[in-house]
């Protein structure tokens, strides 16, 4: 019985150091074609979450004027939905069977939307810059979902689809909030 045991835990041993050596593939129905295009579709997103993210917490940091407190809250709700992005992009990624971003300069590689450093950017401006990334954010939200479409990945097109609508709405919040009124009042 005592060998048994030893037996017994010495194959859980084992089992253990083949699944600590194994590659991070989790097991999906999804062909390895469609893993690997989904996943670098998702990393391209995820990279434009963060690369957006970054931004819309600079320009909330930096604003100024006399809409500071209207624009700082707006920045500040928009950056939070994007941030919430993050981790269902991420996850879905993996289980799709693919792997995620693994630091900033993978990040920088691969981010679609422009970085602004400047030392200063005029809050209407910070407006339009954020309004045509977030424009350019559901474009390419379109485009992997005519990816994940193509490969029957119902669960990752209804993530998309509703963070196109999250993103065409931070759009239209972005091009009220920086329109001119009519002084004629028309």
């Amino acid at each position: 019985m005592a060998k048994k045991n030893i037996a017994k835990k010495d194959d859980r041993k084992e089992e253990l150091k083949r699944r600590r050596g194994a590659p991070l593939v989790t097991p999906s129905d999804l062909a390895p074609k469609a893993s690997k295009d989904i996943a670098g579709g998702m990393n391209g997103i995820l990279a434009d979450v963060f690369a957006l993210y970054l931004k819309t917490k600079n320009f909330h940091w930096h604003m100024s004027g006399p809409h500071f407190r209207d624009y700082h809250l707006l920045l500040d709700e928009q950056s939070d939905q994007i941030y919430a992005m993050a981790d269902p992009i991420a996850e879905r990624i993996r289980k799709v069977g693919g792997t995620t971003l693994r630091s900033i300069g993978h990040i920088a590689r691969i981010q679609r939307i422009k970085d602004n450093d400047a030392d200063y950017v005029d809050p209407l401006d910070m407006l339009a810059e954020l309004r045509e990334d977030n424009k350019m954010l559901a474009a390419r939200l379109r485009e992997v979902h005519d990816v994940v479409d193509e490969h029957r990945d119902i669960a990752t097109a209804s993530l998309i689809e509703n963070w196109i609508d999250e993103t065409e709405r931070r759009t239209w919040f972005l091009f009220e909030a920086s329109r001119h009124g009519d002084p004629t009042g028309h």
